[in-house]
């Protein structure tokens, strides 16, 4: 599983590419289509972005198994929710109720299906890359 440490360590980088894609939309979109729209849009190009990532980042970085995709994709979850509370309260002075919202899918919000992508995308990438094992 030595793999799986080279894997943690690009989470630290992925939190610089969904700035990136958030400065975006706050500085192209958003203001054309609105906020939720954007939230939308945002939310898909980064499901994109980052399955272009990972793609690269698995084709050159093997995960190892079934196991090592699904404790990945854990792993790069919490951190992911741990740094969005962790920064977007403290540091940003987000309320609880603000960062609670973008969960909401029934108001629109999609940020879980990022997440979700997020939890899931190891597994996607070790069946994809790897079609003749488990």
């Amino acid at each position: 599983m030595k793999n799986i440490y080279i894997h943690i360590l690009w989470w630290f980088a992925f939190s610089f590419v969904a700035i990136l894609n958030g400065v975006l939309r706050e500085l192209t979109y958003k203001n054309l289509v609105g906020d939720l729209p954007a939230h939308q849009i945002s939310t898909v190009t980064g499901i994109i972005i980052f399955g272009i990532i990972f793609y690269f980042i698995f084709k050159k970085w093997k995960i190892e198994n079934r196991d090592h995709a699904l404790i990945l994709g854990f792993i790069w979850l919490v951190l992911t929710i741990l740094f969005e509370f962790g920064f977007g309260h403290f540091i940003m002075g987000n309320s609880w109720e603000k960062l609670l919202y973008d969960y909401n899918l029934t108001a629109g919000r999609t940020w879980s299906l990022f997440l979700l992508w997020l939890l899931i995308a190891p597994y996607v990438f070790y069946k994809i890359l790897n079609k003749n094992k488990d």
